[in-house]
């Protein structure tokens, strides 16, 4: 078996753990109470941590085997194999919309990293490094408590799984930087560097698990998917010296890709928000209210007795 097909593979079966481990926390999402972001007593979302990591690993494993532009695209299918999984295993389906939106989103940032050219890239000192370490915790962290303010949960959803893709993207910068590091024989300063990429990898982690409460699968693992790459991406090209192949004509077609996966993206959240909408209980006239002004609070005298239900 040749090295090229080998990553191939490890990274088909890589995004088929991500997608496993996506389903598994939207699931113990929905069913766990929505102030929970790390359920650590539910036996299933270690389940998850554990898939997310074996994940993790077949992706390194991978990028061991084939070159980078080959197997970071190919991340992108965990959206793909995510929908018919969750339609299998927990039998819910997406509709049109969120599949076209997925299929969007999937090809927009297949091209776009296809077309990054990630060879000769330049170094950063420790001291920039560290400074955008912090930057990067500062917008993550604004990102979630902008997410605190939203009130529809669609909304609120892609505005965690935005953090969440930033993170793990931070995360991937900082642990590319690192090996490079190690190769060279300096293990020991890059401890903060350690430090900053586990607390991004934890920090990714949790947003995406509160990303999945009440917006469903596939806005959530859409958006992390999309902008996890994406931000990785921007921050080679702007930080170290990275470009697109082809020049200019290279960087146009790119621009196309990104507005693609946009476009996707934003089909996806619409999408999910229609759906909100539509399963949203519509007000009964003469249905008296509760003191907060929601009905359905105080019991319906009109339901229909159980045993005839």
């Amino acid at each position: 078996m040749s090295a090229l097909v080998l990553a191939v593979l490890l990274s088909l079966v890589s995004a088929v753990a991500y997608a496993a481990a996506a389903i598994v926390q939207e699931r113990v999402a929905a069913s766990g109470p929505s102030s929970t972001y790390a359920p650590v007593r539910r036996p299933a979302w270690w389940g998850s941590v554990t898939l997310n990591g074996l994940g993790a690993a077949l992706h390194v494993a991978a990028l061991a085997y084939g070159p980078l532009t080959l197997v970071q695209p190919m991340g992108a299918l965990t959206i793909v194999f995510a929908l018919p999984m969750s339609a299998v295993f927990i039998r819910r389906r997406a509709g049109a919309a969120a599949w076209r939106g997925a299929v969007m989103a999937t090809a927009g940032l297949a091209g776009l990293l296809a077309l990054t050219n990630g060879a000769d890239a330049d170094d950063l000192a420790m001291g920039s490094r560290l400074v955008l370490a912090a930057a990067g915790f500062g917008a993550v962290a604004a990102l979630f408590v902008a997410s605190r303010a939203l009130r529809r949960a669609a909304t609120r959803s892609v505005l965690l799984a935005t953090a969440a893709g930033g993170a793990f993207g931070l995360a991937s910068v900082f642990t590319k930087s690192v090996a490079e590091d190690w190769e060279s024989g300096l293990p020991f300063g890059e401890l903060p560097l350690l430090c900053a990429i586990a607390g991004f990898a934890i920090s990714g982690l949790l947003l995406s698990q509160a990303s999945y409460r009440g917006a469903g699968l596939a806005a959530p693992l859409a958006t992390v998917t999309v902008v996890n790459p994406v931000v990785a991406a921007a921050i080679g090209l702007t930080l170290f010296g990275e470009s697109f192949r082809y020049g200019t004509a290279g960087t146009a077609i790119a621009l196309g890709f990104g507005v693609v996966a946009a476009g996707g993206l934003i089909l996806l959240t619409t999408e999910r928000l229609s759906a909100a909408h539509r399963t949203k209980p519509l007000p009964t006239p003469g249905l008296p209210t509760a003191p907060g002004g929601r009905q359905g609070d105080i019991p319906d005298q009109t339901a229909t007795p159980p045993a005839l239900r």
